[in-house]
């Protein structure tokens, strides 16, 4: 059994080793995620998990950035 995710007015954990300038709303919930930048993701954690559940181990995310 999981525990359940904190509210959406705590931000991902992410945020606290990532510049202020590249925290943003996460797609899903709003909740602050690193968003921007080498490292960031578009999910914040929580709303991550099942997805990658979903994809399986073997997923990945790549950038298609020049």
């Amino acid at each position: 059994m999981s525990t359940p995710p904190p509210p959406v007015t705590d931000p991902d954990p992410s945020t606290f080793v990532c510049l202020g300038s590249q925290v943003g709303p996460c797609s899903a919930c709003q909740r602050k995620t690193w968003k921007y930048g080498h490292g960031g993701s578009p999910l914040c954690q929580w709303c991550m998990d099942p997805v990658l559940k979903a994809w399986g181990p073997t997923s990945r995310s790549t950038s298609t950035r020049p």
